[in-house]
């Protein structure tokens, strides 16, 4: 029993965060489609409890625009992507900068902002999709 519990352990790598290689920009969509819907919830209410909790989960949901947007930078776009749609760095760019906190919707409750982020979702998930059928 001892011996097993010392014997060399196999060691796994895989070559990205997300092995499956499932990508879909509606993660990020859906993330910011709920920013948005907050900000419309916290103008409509008086509460402060309601307003701060829901400021703190708009802030949670920006981050992960972020992140689901970093992720198909990062881990789905390659050399080729960015060749064919030289605009998909300054897209990438700029959605994560309307997410952040930087007077994106981390840091405003500006319903122009999160309009803002999801065209800017929008246009990066047309350039996805265009990828995904070559």
């Amino acid at each position: 029993m001892l011996s097993r519990f010392f014997a060399p352990q196999i060691e796994v790598q895989a070559h990205c965060d997300l092995p499956c290689g499932v990508y879909d920009p509606a993660q990020a969509r859906i993330e910011a489609e709920s920013i948005k819907a907050i900000i419309a919830k916290v103008a409509d209410s008086d509460d402060p409890d309601f307003r701060t909790r829901a400021v703190l989960i708009k802030e949670q949901r920006s981050e992960l625009v972020k992140h689901h947007l970093w992720v198909l930078w990062t881990d789905y776009f390659k050399p080729p992507h960015f060749e064919k749609y030289p605009q998909l760095h300054q897209l990438v760019n700029e959605a994560t900068k309307l997410a952040g906190g930087g007077g994106g919707t981390k840091a405003t409750m500006d319903a122009d902002t999160a309009d803002q982020l999801l065209a800017k979702i929008d246009e990066i998930a047309e350039i996805f999709w265009e990828t995904k059928k070559a």
